[in-house]
């Protein structure tokens, strides 16, 4: 099959390309427009398969779009271009608004256009695959877990631009016919990640010794999922998913913000000898900072409908999945400096 993945030099849309090319015998057409976070180098180990193609397109840009669905004829569509840092989008929204909604928008049309156009046969299997996140149900509260009929209650411009496209998908289907499906998956972590998030910011500041800021309080808490468990969930999903349908992705991980950042800092406690600016343990570079706006307390995935009717689950824990993090962060600090190219420095936004 040809699978065309937008936003592929993405975190997530590399890792999922990674596993198509290297577990799977399909063709992959990579369109990405190359922001800040998209990089190329994450994509090296199969950048020369014959199967692996790439083309740096803006997803808004729908002729140009159109013209590469004539060109490589995908059966599967499997859509993860978007802006996606919360903090970024307190700062400066418009961005997210173009290209999660807008861009979303002129992806369906040349989609639909190019579904309309194909031989019955290859009409009946063609899918498009809209990744989304966990975050359009908003606050979750201290129980309860987001199912698939969680309403939508967005808190940020990040996440309202996700719920947007997550409509106007399901309208495409519901109006159009457009053979589509959803997923939504909590928070990414692994190798590759860009040094804002999270994870990636604490492991890079730690190493040099820098303040490790926790928003609030770090009571914060997230279902974290190993990024290469979520590649394979999101092929089986496209691949063996019902149309229609929304199937939520979790780890099964839930954790608080400050008790992610202390695992990470006892396992670089044991990995690394030479502590930066004469510090005993990690731990003391732990820095509270002022919350951001409208910060949700909780968010967790009922991923009970994907293990059930696909036999999906994580393979990683969050104690496995973390160390594989950080280990890999320590043994590719080349990659951390390339990505930065001075559009961020690990500086914080959305203040």
């Amino acid at each position: 099959m040809n699978i065309l993945v937008t936003g592929g030099a993405g975190f997530i849309g590399s890792a999922l390309i990674r596993y198509l090319i290297n577990e799977t015998d399909h063709h992959v057409l990579n369109l990405d427009k190359l922001t800040y976070a998209g990089n190329l180098e994450s994509l090296a180990s199969v950048d020369n398969s014959p199967r692996y193609q790439f083309s740096q397109i803006d997803i808004c840009e729908q002729t140009a779009v159109e013209a590469c669905f004539e060109a490589f004829q995908p059966d599967l569509i499997m859509h993860l271009a978007a802006e996606s840092h919360v903090d970024r989008s307190i700062d400066g929204p418009a961005d997210f608004i173009q290209t999660n909604i807008v861009g979303t928008y002129s992806l369906l049309e040349a989609a639909r256009k190019y579904w309309l156009s194909l031989e019955e046969k290859k009409k009946e299997t063609f899918k498009f695959h809209h990744i989304s996140t966990d975050e359009v149900y908003g606050d979750l509260g201290e129980t309860g877990l987001f199912t698939e009929n969680t309403a939508y209650d967005p808190s940020s411009p990040y996440s309202a631009s996700k719920a947007s496209s997550d409509h106007l998908v399901r309208t495409w289907h519901r109006t159009f016919g457009l053979p589509v499906l959803l997923t939504n998956c909590s928070n990414n972590y692994g190798p590759y990640h860009f040094p804002e998030k999270l994870i990636p910011l604490v492991i890079l500041n730690a190493l040099e010794g820098k303040d490790l800021p926790i928003y609030g309080d770090g009571s914060q808490i997230r279902d974290w999922l190993f990024v290469e468990d979520h590649a394979r969930a999101l092929y089986k999903v496209v691949t063996e998913g019902t149309v229609g349908e929304t199937y939520n992705i979790g780890g099964f991980n839930e954790r608080k913000n400050i008790e992610v950042v202390k695992t990470i800092c006892s396992i670089l406690d044991e990995e690394v000898a030479l502590k930066p600016n004469g510090i005993d343990k990690f731990e003391q570079l732990i820095t509270f900072v002022k919350d951001r706006p409208g910060h949700d307390v909780r968010y967790a995935i009922d991923a009970t409908k994907i293990e059930q009717q696909l036999g999906w689950h994580p393979a990683e824990t969050f104690e496995t999945g973390i160390k594989k993090t950080v280990q890999w962060f320590l043994a590719n600090q080349s990659w951390c400096n390339r990505v930065q190219d001075g559009s961020y420095q690990r500086d914080r936004l959305g203040l």
